[in-house]
């Protein structure tokens, strides 16, 4: 499967880096003092934001499991440990009891409650599930999580391949991502330095 997104993030996140990149063009080119340098740091604290919260959130199925890319943390759910994929505000990855949270796809009650009104006065039914639903019907968030449940089952149906000795249950695992850290931490780093030496 391939990695799954909202895609207008993701477009207005390489837009806003391409703006920066002139901008800093602009800068290197014509700028010279004090100013210039708070201007570019400020640019480039605005890229990484951009790339922490537009570019970098995805949920990404691998053959082990589905990686949950958050701004700044990663996590990791397994298939073993994987029991359910549902969708209330944003996409939610059910670990048994644990619960997690994927921040690039979400949905806003507002348009959830607009396409179930416009379903209804055109006397379509309203779903509680997406059990039988055509896959063309559904909502972006909703299709991602009947995606993961297939795949999930799938997988799970598999037969297991043969490994020396008893593994023991694989389990979720969230880490910090070092990536995000750095993209939001060096810029900020930078401008406290302009400001701080200026």
């Amino acid at each position: 499967m391939r990695p799954l997104t909202a895609p207008m993030p993701r477009v207005l996140g390489w837009v806003w880096i391409g703006v920066v990149v002139l901008l800093m063009a602009d800068l290197v080119l014509n700028g010279s003092g004090r100013s210039s340098l708070i201007a570019g740091a400020v640019l480039l604290v605005t890229a990484g934001g951009a790339y922490t919260l537009w570019l970098r959130p995805r949920v990404v199925p691998t053959d082990e499991g589905v990686r949950l890319v958050n701004p700044l943390r990663d996590t990791f759910v397994p298939w073993s440990a994987f029991t359910w994929a549902d969708v209330t505000d944003v996409l939610r990855v059910h670990a048994g009891e644990a619960v997690f949270r994927s921040w690039p796809l979400r949905e806003t009650r507002r348009s959830r409650v607009r396409e179930n009104l416009l379903r209804a006065r055109d006397g379509g039914p309203v779903p509680d599930d997406d059990a039988g639903q055509d896959p063309r019907a559904m909502r972006p968030v909703d299709l991602a999580a009947r995606r993961l449940r297939q795949e999930a089952e799938r997988r799970k149906a598999a037969p297991a391949p043969a490994s020396g000795g008893g593994s023991a249950e694989a389990r979720p695992v969230t880490v910090w991502a070092p990536d995000a850290l750095a993209a939001l931490g060096i810029p900020l780093v930078l401008l406290l330095a302009v400001l701080v030496v200026g």
